[in-house]
């Protein structure tokens, strides 16, 4: 049967589903899921009820609940959101992809190579889609610095410099409690950076790696800071300085990649190329972005998200994961042992 002239077929919504309304559930998912089109927030889950309610109201959710299994039961959602704390996100996405539910995991995707790969072998059973939440990939600037990486304009990359310094201030107590964390200042602002920079440079594998780190003493302790050098196959050297306990003033982000013929730097884009035997800023010129490269981020991420759910897109599994955790745990244990490890 032909469509009669002038009739366009409207397709239905998304259905996604938050659980853990934590601080990035309000500040950046449900804000910006909440005015996306094709798109339909259709529940909320939270151990604490009226938490639940008190968003619900606030972003006109239908539905609130209080226990994960509640909510697949209902069979109203196509995708969940996880972004609960750390140690709930691989239980969490593992039962999404056995009720046949697509997942976005919030970083890390697990606390452990092992889990990661529990997650990403469950996925592909289910033939569901998965995502991990690596919003920086996303950043407008990012996303121009890759650009001039892959193209071979900055010749061939060679080193990568990145860190993160974050003032000390009060957190989730369950952040300090490795069990529940995986880790510290490494785990939440490193691990951001090390997903960057391997994918930067074409996720190389890892050849070794040393690092130091400081903590409060105990074993269950995270650390607050973290410094660690990693080589890279085809001869790529990374370096990313972490630290949450910082008393300096301000925070401070940096994320650098040099290659043979130029260099480019992110916060702000700086881009420099060898033109005729000299360095020339060929930085984009542009209108200054009007939100934070948090909110931009979060914004392309999930519009992406949507558009892959809704088949517009081509879904492409998050399969680089697997070395990016391999490497978390050779970090780590690097620093533990106070020496050089070969991965």
């Amino acid at each position: 049967m032909k469509s009669s002239p002038g009739i366009v077929a409207v397709r239905p919504p998304v259905r996604v589903a938050l659980i853990g309304l934590g601080a990035i559930a309000q500040t950046a998912h449900l804000p910006v899921l909440s005015k996306m089109r094709g798109v339909q927030i259709v529940a909320l889950c939270d151990n604490d009820a009226g938490k639940a309610r008190a968003l619900a109201q606030r972003f006109n959710v239908p539905n609130t609940f209080t226990d994960i299994e509640f909510l697949l039961e209902s069979e109203i959602l196509d995708a969940l959101i996880v972004a609960t704390p750390n140690h709930l996100h691989e239980p969490h996405a593992l039962s999404a992809l056995r009720a046949g539910v697509n997942v976005m995991v919030e970083r890390p995707l697990a606390l452990s190579s092992r889990g990661a790969e529990r997650v990403l072998a469950a996925a592909k059973k289910a033939d569901r889609k998965l995502f991990v939440a690596n919003n920086q990939r996303f950043r407008s600037d990012v996303q121009l610095l890759n650009s001039f990486v892959q193209s071979g304009e900055l010749g061939r990359l060679h080193t990568v410099r990145a860190g993160s310094y974050r003032q000390r201030t009060t957190m989730a107590p369950w952040r300090q409690r490795r069990a529940e964390s995986g880790g510290g200042a490494f785990l939440e602002h490193g691990l951001p950076l090390l997903d960057l920079a391997a994918w930067v440079s074409n996720f190389p594998d890892a050849v070794r790696a040393s690092a130091s780190m400081t903590r409060a003493r105990g074993a269950n302790t995270v650390e607050d800071a973290l410094f660690v050098f990693a080589e890279l196959a085809g001869g790529i050297n990374i370096t990313i300085d972490v630290n949450w306990d910082y008393l300096g003033g301000e925070d401070r982000w940096w994320f650098e990649v040099i290659g043979t013929k130029g260099s480019a730097r992110l916060s702000p884009l700086r881009i420099v190329k060898e033109i005729h035997g000299k360095a020339t800023d060929v930085s984009p010129s542009g209108a200054a972005q009007r939100e934070s490269p948090f909110i931009q981020s979060y914004r392309a991420e999930l519009a992406h998200f949507v558009a892959v759910l809704r088949d517009e897109v081509p879904y492409e599994s998050p399969d680089d994961q697997d070395k990016v955790y391999w490497a978390i745990e050779g970090i780590y244990r690097a620093a533990e042992d106070g020496k050089e490890i070969r991965l």
